[in-house]
């Protein structure tokens, strides 16, 4: 019996197909349960605080060196998909994952577990579960592309959504170390048998399109560009993201209205920002990546400016709503404005290294807002270098589309 990828036809019946879709249901649930390395290190914060004896900042260096390894093994990974296809990395990182939280359960010194952390977790575990997954399942589609990705992409969303509160009552009954012992252990049991049923690889019949080139000239000239650009957008938007997402919770006690509701603010943010994902997805499938990525960056650059004058607790949950719905669907835009200027084959490395600059954004805009808080002593300066930043993302998005006619790609 012939395999789907074996002809030109079979290929055809690939894309768009029911297989496609139970991959990608596959994918989502993939993300899910993968998307637990970025959230359990929030969760556990406050007990490494009095484990290790280390201060707030001490306790934070985990969730940094996690982000960070988490963006530089998503390149890695990708470029593993694009040369072996998904299965093997996502089998691996699984094995990683688990033996990572296995042995963070057994770390005796601070220093252990931020590297069990950085390495196996971040780097080496949670990175398959993102970029390499959004990059792969684009290849599946092409009428649903844009909501395709925006599936997958809401995984580590929901991830936050499902893994804090049972994380929080595994160590709150059993103590942090039996808690990550058993993610450890549900990781390898789950997570294997589904990434063992992602072994046929992708339709490439689009894999000829590439950027437009001149005449005996090369690809690289232009593929540089775009790619340098959408990095820098993509580091850029995240940097504003990041101003409210990390830092909404604190904003809300400095105002006097309680960490409890800046807490609720952050949910509302964060499941409207699923909402958005998905609708961006319908949405991109009509007008297109790179107008998509244009529309979510306006969006939420007005939502930044609207903190500025509206400080109300009212008005405070009506801007995190109209932000957790803007923004959603900017990270997903990437990866279709990469499909469309860039060859099938090269989709894992290009995809992963544009959303894993997002991550790097998340990682260095949390960072920079709470310098700019300690300096100024207030968060105005810091949602006002939000916005300067997304307007960098604004002024690259706008660039590449009143550009498209020169850089667009042109069928082989």
């Amino acid at each position: 019996m012939p395999v789907l990828g074996s002809s030109p036809d079979l290929r055809s019946q690939g894309q768009d197909s029911r297989y496609a879709w139970l991959r990608l249901g596959i994918a989502l649930v993939l993300s899910t349960i993968g998307g637990v390395g970025l959230w359990s290190v929030v969760v556990v914060l406050p007990v490494i605080e009095i484990e290790f004896g280390v201060d707030r900042g001490g306790a934070s260096l985990p969730y940094t060196a996690t982000m960070m390894g988490f963006a530089v093994g998503g390149v890695f990974m990708g470029r593993l998909v694009d040369r072996l296809g998904i299965m093997r990395p996502v089998v691996f990182g699984a094995v990683l994952l688990s033996i990572g939280y296995l042995v963070a359960s057994q770390a005796q010194t601070y220093w252990q577990f931020v590297l069990v952390q950085s390495l196996l977790i971040g780097m080496l575990g949670s990175s398959t579960t993102f970029a390499p997954l959004v990059a792969e399942i684009s290849l599946w589609f092409r009428k649903r592309r844009g909501i395709a990705v925006a599936i997958v992409a809401s995984g580590n969303y929901l991830a936050g959504t499902v893994w804090p509160p049972i994380l929080t009552a595994g160590i709150e009954e059993f103590g942090w170390r039996q808690t990550h012992f058993g993610v450890g252990v549900i990781c390898l049991v789950t997570m294997v048998p589904l990434a063992l049923c992602l072994k046929r690889r992708a339709p490439t019949e689009d894999a000829a399109q590439a950027p437009a080139l001149a005449a005996g000239g090369t690809e690289t000239r232009p593929g540089a560009v775009v790619q340098i650009l959408l990095v820098v957008a993509g580091l850029s938007c995240c940097i504003a993201m990041a101003m409210p997402q990390v830092h909404i919770v604190a904003y809300c006690g400095d105002l006097g209205y309680g960490v409890a509701q800046g807490a609720r603010m952050l949910s509302l943010m964060l499941a409207l920002g699923v909402v958005s994902r998905l609708l961006s997805g319908l949405i991109a499938d009509r007008i297109g990546g790179l107008r998509t990525l244009l529309l979510g960056s306006s969006l939420q650059c007005l939502a930044l400016l609207f903190y500025l004058p509206f400080d109300g607790l009212t008005s405070l949950f009506i801007v995190s709503a109209i932000f957790g719905l803007s923004q959603g669907g900017i990270v997903p835009s990437y990866a279709l404005i990469v499909r469309d200027y860039f060859p099938a084959r090269e989709a894992g490395t290009r995809v992963s290294l544009v959303l894993m600059a997002t991550v790097v954004g998340m990682a260095i805009g949390g960072w920079m807002s709470g310098e700019i808080y300690d300096l100024t002593g207030s968060y105005q300066a810091a949602f006002l270098n939000g916005i300067a930043w997304n307007l960098v993302n604004m002024s690259i998005a706008f660039w590449l589309l009143i550009g498209r006619r020169r850089l667009s790609p042109q069928p082989a």
